[in-house]
């Protein structure tokens, strides 16, 4: 495979990743990390604008060519998860609980090398932003970017982001037109009754039963053929009834669900469908519900002419591609970029035998960033230069 960056630059993009690895940062508090990418950024290939505090530690490195041109913007994200590494390496995570376990160490390293490609490779015309996104995790920073008015600035034309994927062929090119990842959304419902003594439960509004009965029917729901436009899995997260107090009935519970659609069609009418079923078996049993919502992923829908460019440049550099008929099953907020401009996402096949993803043995394969590089530079090739 060409790589477009000599050994000893490759050499400095892996100490690069796994300095972030050792040093992962949740989301919303990627301050040190932030501060690490505008650093490297200086060093690297300084920005002619450097846009910071989006949607709050987001980072945009904008790239301007003399003649005017279209808007190509790139996304990595800054954020890591709550999940304790247990990989021994020196570069093991130093704060415990906290790790990459989903890559965003490699994807930032990937853009970083971008950086360096376009100091020897400037656009011939346009611009090329680099975008570091805080809080992917939890669904909520690419909203918080978009919302943020600095971003009105940056104005893409097209949008493209990757990633890595464990379970496929290292380097392999994985991409499908239209849906590719699932809309996922995570709802919490509050259930309010009476406690009572346990030995007369009927004096108080216990919600154990309300809680059961909506974990048996909505099992029944669940549709996981994801070949089918009405592809939708609920799946239980976490439930909380009382207190370890035993000579009273509870009067308190929680339920928390993540749903899981190929669109955001499915999306609306199942969410709808749940809270009439958990609004409907409180009342009969005397309970109050407020419910919560959390970790919002939008759908991503992947543009044609994007998905194109994307195999045509994985072809030009004789990598193996996969046209998947299926949207993946998991969430990326990434989707909420493609909701609002043209583009794409596609994945880069990390392994067969690479541990999946938020597993707490994961490790972003060093591999992948000559990849993930090459793949970026052709898409601006084809796009801004010449």
């Amino acid at each position: 495979m060409t790589k477009l960056l000599d050994e000893s630059r490759y050499d400095q993009l892996i100490s690069i990743r796994r300095y972030l690895h050792k040093h992962p940062e949740i989301s919303g508090e990627e301050y040190h990390t932030a501060e690490y990418i505008q650093q490297t950024l200086h060093q690297l290939n300084p920005p002619q604008e450097l846009l910071t505090e989006l949607g709050g530690t987001g980072i945009a490195a904008v790239y301007e060519a003399e003649q005017s041109g279209p808007t190509l913007l790139f996304r990595a994200e800054l954020d890591a998860l709550p999940i304790i590494e247990t990989n021994d390496m020196p570069y093991k995570s130093d704060h415990r609980g906290i790790s990459h376990k989903c890559g965003h160490d490699g994807h930032m390293t990937v853009l970083l090398g971008l950086a360096l490609w376009l100091k020897d490779n400037p656009p011939e015309k346009g611009r090329v932003v680099l975008l570091f996104q805080p809080s992917e995790e939890n669904g909520a920073g690419a909203v918080d970017v978009l919302a943020d008015p600095a971003f009105a600035k940056i104005r893409p034309d097209c949008v493209y982001a990757f990633h890595n994927l464990p379970g496929y062929p290292m380097g392999q090119i994985i991409c499908k037109e239209g849906p590719f990842t699932s809309a996922v959304n995570s709802i919490i419902f509050k259930l309010e009754g009476k406690t009572s003594h346990a030995a007369e439960p009927g004096r108080g509004r216990n919600p154990a039963l309300a809680i059961a009965r909506t974990l048996t029917q909505v099992n029944e729901w669940n549709q996981p053929d994801r070949s089918r436009t009405d592809f939708r899995i609920f799946t239980p997260i976490y439930a909380a009834l009382g207190e370890k107090a035993y000579g009273t009935s509870a009067g308190y519970g929680e339920l928390h669900y993540t749903l899981r659609t190929r669109n955001e069609d499915v999306m609306e009418e199942s969410e709808e469908q749940l809270k009439a079923l958990v609004q409907q078996l409180a009342k009969q049993d005397g309970l109050s519900v407020e419910i919560d919502h959390t970790d919002r992923f939008y759908g991503n829908s992947n543009d044609q002419s994007a998905v194109n460019t994307i195999v045509d440049v994985a072809k030009a550099k004789d990598y193996e591609t996969l046209m998947v008929e299926d949207p993946l099953s998991f969430g990326e907020d990434f989707g909420a970029f493609t909701q609002k401009f043209t583009g794409a996402m596609f994945c880069i096949g990390a392994g067969d035998d690479t541990p999946a993803l938020h597993n707490p043995d994961y490790d972003f394969p060093d591999e992948l960033i000559h990849i993930g590089v090459n793949m970026f530079a052709g898409i601006i090739t084809r796009h801004l230069q010449g």
